[in-house]
């Protein structure tokens, strides 16, 4: 089966000033508000399954409107999650990489298809405005293309070392099942491209999604049954992590786990997976890419209009909700009064709102407890800084908070070392340039980092010591693409996975070696 496909290349975002582009994303916005409150099923070996209890998936924007109705697993459904995805593994595994392959580009094109359909069920279902919505729903297309791709690398022939006796050849094969956990706030990029990372190379897969945006996934996997997905490779069970994801993450035949959230979800994980289970015949493999205190440093030879745009997209892109975002800007003292000025302009001038509207900038955080976890940080910063900006959540029905700014914050302070994951910027004076290095390596994480200099030695030595697994030079810490900026980091930032990369696949796949004697 040959693969005629282009090479990749990444979407362009949709430019919704052109009206006929705005009015395509009303009509989608429309169509997502008439099915919100609808009743869905888990999916099981490509059976629809319930469950004893269900759980509602919120708007932000509004915390009183229901999206939508999902069975609560518990442990049960999730073993039979696993025995299903362990049925299907032997025959899909031995499908050809070209079959996988055309079908993980038959998906791609029927995204691409209903991208602003996608796109708008992000705006009522996580509060992502249209252009953050619109860059989510891009790049999942971008992950699933790129991923595609390289299974046909890996599926073809390998180089070896050639040698008279011996015909020898290094095949790349499926692992096995795999529980992927993504999280929220890219409830389609990134539930998407680990999803598929996963599958395109063989494996099969239980899908548990964020109990905050579940029907992404939910028409994630619908998608995949219409494009002809067969059943039983990926599984979806729906429900809070804790019973029902350490049954995945602990059971015997799961060989892997792909998770993306939280630092100390991460560690649970592979707390759990490190432990050998009765029955289980491998060391389970973990991919976690966690959490991020991100940095973006500002050099007394910075252009500052740029520095200061760039710090303001970073820091409250999606509510400063992103495990990319920045939320500490370290600013040499020498251009600190100048720059804090360019960036109150701007940060001040964000519209927040429900993102239906699409003029809004900022939407809501994703749910109260965080929202209440938010204004807890920005409390200790009012105690302990100078606030200049903001401060305060906004009353009504939907979980808003306003972009905050803290200046005079020290390098070791609680709101300048653990990640707040909201609309919350600490700002840091350093003396010089290998000051505001320290500050910035002065942390449990290591994701990603920005310096805005126009000093070549300056970028060069951040090159050699901003110890990241994403450094920028004079642009913002947020918006990887795929192929262009493979992502993941160090530290407790996670496994540096690189997804996007063209290492990923690697880790859905294990080497074997095959040599024959010849005369």
């Amino acid at each position: 089966m040959a693969i005629n496909r282009p090479d990749f290349r990444n979407e362009a975002l949709f430019d919704f000033s052109k009206p006929d582009v705005k009015q395509s994303m009303l009509d989608a916005l429309a169509h997502v508000e008439s099915r919100l409150g609808e009743e869905y099923k888990m999916v099981i070996d490509g059976k629809r399954i319930g469950a004893a209890s269900a759980f509602v998936s919120r708007n932000p924007s509004n915390w009183d409107q229901t999206v939508s109705v999902f069975p609560k697993a518990g442990a049960a459904e999730a073993v039979k999650a696993v025995e299903a995805a362990d049925g299907a593994f032997k025959s899909w595994s031995r499908t050809s990489y070209e079959e996988r392959a055309a079908l993980a580009f038959k998906v791609a094109d029927m995204l691409r298809e209903r991208r602003n359909i996608f796109s708008a069920l992000m705006v009522w279902e996580v509060g992502k405005s249209w252009a953050e919505a619109d860059a989510d729903t891009a790049e999942a297309i971008d992950l699933i293309e790129f991923y595609a791709h390289e299974a046909v690398r890996y599926g073809g022939e390998q180089p070896v070392t050639r040698i008279p006796s011996e015909v020898n050849e290094l095949r790349y094969i499926p692992l096995g099942v795999g529980a992927i956990i993504p999280p929220w706030n890219f409830p389609v990029a990134i539930m998407m491209g680990m999803t598929t990372a996963a599958w395109v190379c063989g494996n099969t897969v239980v899908l548990k999604p964020s109990s905050d945006a579940p029907t992404c996934a939910a028409w994630f996997v619908d998608l995949l049954e219409e494009a002809g997905l067969p059943p039983g490779i990926v599984n979806l069970v729906t429900g809070p992590g804790g019973e029902c994801g350490e049954a995945l993450v602990t059971h015997p035949r799961t060989r892997f786990v792909s998770f993306t959230g939280s630092m100390e979800v991460g560690l649970r994980i592979n707390e759990l997976a490190a432990k050998t289970a009765p029955g289980q015949i491998w060391i389970k493999r973990v991919v976690a890419e966690m959490g991020g205190k991100n940095a973006i440093i500002v050099d007394d030879e910075a252009d500052l209009d740029a520095a200061a745009l760039g710090v303001m997209a970073s820091a409250y892109g999606f509510q400063g909700q992103k495990c990319s975002a920045c939320s500490r800007a370290i600013v040499v003292d020498k251009v600190m009064d100048a720059f804090m000025d360019k960036l109150l302009a701007k940060a001040s001038a964000i519209k927040v709102g429900p993102p239906q509207q699409p003029d809004v900038y900022m939407g809501p955080v994703i749910n109260p407890k965080a929202q209440a976890q938010i204004v807890d940080y920005i409390e200790v910063g009012k105690r302990e800084h100078k606030l200049v900006l903001g401060g305060n959540k906004i009353d009504g029905p939907g979980c808003f908070i306003e972009p905050t700014i803290f200046v005079d914050v020290d390098r070791n302070a609680k709101i300048a070392q653990e990640e707040i994951f909201g609309p919350v910027l600490a700002v840091i004076a350093a003396r010089d340039f290998q000051d505001a290095l320290d500050i910035a390596n002065g942390t449990i994480y290591g994701l990603t980092g920005s310096v805005y200099s126009n000093n070549r030695e300056k970028l060069e030595q951040a090159g050699n010591e901003f110890h990241v697994g994403n450094l920028y030079y004079n642009r913002k810490s947020t918006g990887a693409l795929a192929g262009v900026h493979p992502f993941g980091g160090f530290n407790m930032s996670g496994t540096d996975s690189k997804a996007g990369g063209r290492d990923y696949l690697l880790l859905f796949l294990q080497a074997k070696s095959i040599s024959e004697k010849i005369a």
